[in-house]
């Protein structure tokens, strides 16, 4: 067997559906981006998580579609190569390996709060020591990942059992608890409203960007899913309408439970909040850390599957120094990759430590991340219109779904994108385009082996 093929097989349609959940992390993102997502939109919160998962749900209509032609570990970097060429298919990886390299932080940092809990929770904004607890989950994570795939999900299967099974008990007590006491914030339908300033509009999207972000593990695992042409795509698809529920579920009960005031400031693990005002105590509280915890590991699993799967891809083809597109031959697992995928990691955690504090740290990756997401999705959204332009000609809901829905789903990522970036501070422009535009540094259009076959044949 060739050392540049991964482990065909290895995951069903339900490892890889749960892939996807596991990559949205509901657990991790309810708990720390949800006082992000009130500060910037308020009680429009649980609209602006119904009305951004239109595009969003797009271009995972791009990526079903890709995915059932063009099988690859590399997944949007493989099709924009093929579509529109090197230098925007190189970009495209490299987006998303930087933005896997941003979430590092974001990703790991609330999973040292959580942890944290359990000691003493007054602890969880000690920068310096998150980032120690943060590098030895970290550590861990990254070994379980090296040993194989199979082992991985297997892991990811039980872990995101009972990430949901909490979170399913907590919401039922919040709702419950609201109905029995009353509202803060009594229930209106103008939550569902468009009432939005353009700033709050884009910076409400690209927060529910990265709330949605990481379902697309599915696609970079396709190769090493039993008929990953279906299962993969489908996988993701499916995960998409598990995560909008609670998603919607947990912003509710956080507008039912507190007012906008205090919501904005529960950055740490707004679920433990949850839990505890609910009635369900410390106990119930350190069993929503637990589910952070889960979920937060399960996240920060997909996301390296992501990068290294992603940087395989382009080792591969050349795109990127071929050592990285080999993969080991006991466990089949990209090991090259995930060495630099470790350095890496460590490295900006330990430099997050120097931030004055860990809500910061988080608000400004999630921007930077948002960016980078809406970059590499707005280009597969594009590619799936351009390849799939012919469908207009099978009929018009054929050209509707599968041209014009991901073009329309790619056009508002960009647009938003880019007015979004207006808006932030240096330090989240430092990271989200100096990031990407770093990329240059590494393109070799020279270094590619062949030009990817064709999407459509």
């Amino acid at each position: 067997m060739s050392s540049t093929e991964l482990k065909a097989g290895s995951l069903s349609f339900i490892e890889s559906m749960v892939m996807g959940v596991a990559g949205s992390a509901p657990g991790y993102t309810i708990a720390v981006v949800t006082a992000a997502l009130i500060g910037v939109a308020g009680t429009l919160s649980p609209g602006a998580l119904i009305i951004f998962a239109v595009p969003m749900l797009g271009i995972a209509v791009a990526y079903k579609a890709l995915n059932a032609r063009v099988v690859s570990a590399g997944a949007a970097y493989q099709w924009t190569t093929a579509a529109f060429g090197k230098f925007w298919g190189f970009f495209s990886g490299w987006a998303l390996i930087v933005a896997s390299m941003v979430f590092m932080v974001s990703g790991s940092l609330p999973l040292a709060t959580a942890t944290l809990d359990f000691i003493d929770p007054a602890l969880a904004n000690n920068v310096v020591l998150s980032a120690a607890i943060a590098s030895a989950w970290f550590l861990v994570i990254a070994t379980v990942l090296i040993v194989g795939i199979e082992v991985t999900s297997k892991v990811q299967m039980v872990m995101t059992g009972i990430e949901l099974l909490i979170l399913t008990g907590v919401l039922v007590a919040a709702f419950w608890h609201t109905a029995q006491v009353g509202a803060v914030n009594p229930f209106s339908l103008d939550w569902f409203g468009f009432s939005y300033t353009p700033a709050m509009f884009a910076a409400s999207a690209l927060v529910v960007v990265f709330f949605y972000w990481g379902w697309d593990v599915t696609a970079n695992l396709a190769e090493e899913t039993a008929d990953g042409h279906v299962h993969a795509g489908n996988g993701g698809f499916v995960s998409v309408f598990i995560t909008i529920a609670y998603y919607v579920g947990f912003v509710l009960a956080t507008l039912f439970l507190f007012s906008i005031k205090d919501a904005k400031g529960l950055n740490a693990n707004i679920i433990y909040n949850i839990a505890v005002q609910s009635g369900l105590g410390r106990t119930g509280g350190l069993l929503a850390s637990v589910a952070v915890i889960l979920s937060s590991v399960a996240t920060l699993e997909t996301t390296m599957l992501q990068f290294s799967r992603t940087l395989f891809a382009m080792g591969r083809d050349g795109a990127m120094n071929p050592m990285f597109g080999v993969v080991d031959k006991r466990t089949r697992t990209p090991v090259r990759a995930m060495m630099v995928l470790i350095g890496v990691g460590l490295v900006l955690l330990w430099g997050s430590s120097l931030m004055p504090t860990i809500s910061v740290i988080i608000a400004d990756s999630v921007n930077a991340v948002g960016v980078l997401v809406a970059y590499y999705f707005g280009l597969a959204g594009l590619v799936a219109a351009w390849e799939f332009r012919g469908e207009w000609k099978k009929s018009f809901f054929s050209g509707l779904w599968l041209c014009a829905y991901p073009a329309l789903s790619a056009i508002v990522l960009i647009v938003l994108g880019i007015y979004a970036i207006t808006t932030f501070d240096m330090i989240t422009k430092i990271v989200g385009i100096g990031g990407l535009a770093a990329g240059i540094v590494f393109f070799r259009p020279g270094r590619f082996r062949d030009r990817p076959a064709p999407v459509i044949s």
